[in-house]
């Protein structure tokens, strides 16, 4: 993709234009091109003398914004990302448990993302990660990068080259970045939100950061794709699929992906509950798999599977005057649970 500067200003239209960035979309007779401006997404048709070629970029420009941050309590790292760029979370957000989180943006590279992850597994800080990422790059003032640790230390790169308004902003546990945005307000947004919401679960902090920075124009183009992924040390170890991999959310072509991130998020906390719960589906621990789906009952309100579940575990662990209410109800919310029930061996101790 060549990158273009509109360079007429000797009337008030084009005065406009003067200075804005774009790309040719089509060609036509008499020198006549038609453009699409990055900032705005809006379309002219113009003559090919009016631009003013400021440089290639290799790879598809993704104008994205993104933050990586870990909960070294929680043991947790993570990623979430929106663009206007059809399924972005196949190639900007990596993450690996215990270890750190990378976003590659911009003129990404996915492949920086692993590279810098192994960085960081030999030691080396997130700064000197991405330094040594980029270092044999010759367009590395076109990319955008962030890290994280697991430990909190993070870092980021934002290359002189990166279409307005790009920048990043770093704290103890984040690194938010941005390019071809609204204003440096998205940004600040970002790290605000994940600041504030401290002491709040890891996946609900990285979508809310998204959230503010969609409030305060986000992508300058619009938006198309959303993703938030997280790891936490130990994970394998407590459940039947046995990965750290606790949140996997992708929206890949939307009109609203972050609004659709969060329907999904608030999806997902149910099944992980449900799939934690799982994991102690065996004697002597059934009371933990109830504890976890009371808990879940409690932050998410009535739902038929919960209480469908929660009444399983209870009847397993004797609590049969609470596993009678629960079933009840679950039948209530959802009656085609009913055949399930009447022949689940879990609730045989409910039978007369």
């Amino acid at each position: 993709m060549v990158i273009y500067e509109y360079a007429w200003g000797n009337n008030p239209r084009r005065a406009a234009l003067k200075g804005r960035r774009c790309v040719v979309e089509a060609r036509g007779r008499m020198g006549t091109v038609l453009v699409r401006f990055l900032d705005t997404g809006e379309r002219v048709t113009t003559s090919h003398r009016a631009l003013r070629r400021i440089g290639p970029v290799r790879a598809h420009v993704k104008s994205t914004f993104s933050i990586v941050a870990a909960d070294p309590e929680a043991g947790e790292v993570g990623c979430a990302v929106q663009s206007k760029y059809f399924a972005v979370g196949t190639v900007v957000p990596w993450v690996r448990s215990g270890l750190g989180a990378v976003a590659t943006q911009a003129a990404g590279v996915a492949a920086y993302g692993p590279r810098a992850l192994a960085e960081l597994e030999a030691g080396a800080s997130p700064a000197d990660a991405l330094a040594r990422v980029l270092a044999d790059d010759d367009e590395r003032e076109t990319r955008q990068l962030g890290a994280v640790t697991a430990a909190g230390e993070s870092a980021a790169h934002t290359g002189a080259e990166c279409l307005d308004w790009a920048g990043h902003r770093t704290g103890p546990g984040y690194a938010a970045q941005g390019n071809i945005l609204a204003s440096e307000a998205v940004v600040v947004a970002m790290e605000t939100a994940f600041v504030d919401s401290a002491g709040m679960p890891l996946g609900h902090r990285l979508v809310a950061a998204l959230e503010a920075a969609q409030e305060q124009g986000g992508d300058a183009r619009g938006q198309q794709s959303a993703a938030v992924v997280v790891e936490r040390v130990g994970a394998a170890q407590e459940r039947r699929e046995g990965i750290d991999r606790v949140l996997d959310l992708r929206v890949d072509d939307h009109a609203e992906p972050i609004r659709e991130l969060r329907r999904l998020y608030e999806i997902h906390r149910r099944w992980d509950a449900l799939s934690r719960a799982t994991f102690h589906h065996r004697p002597g621990s059934y009371e933990l798999g109830a504890a976890i789906l009371r808990e879940a009952l409690d932050d998410l309100g009535e739902d038929a599977i919960v209480l469908y579940d929660l009444a399983c575990f209870e009847a397993l662990a004797g609590q049969t005057t609470q596993a009678a209410a629960h079933i009840e109800r679950a039948l209530e919310l959802d009656p085609g649970l009913r055949p399930a029930a009447e022949g689940d061996p879990d609730l045989d101790a409910l039978r007369g």
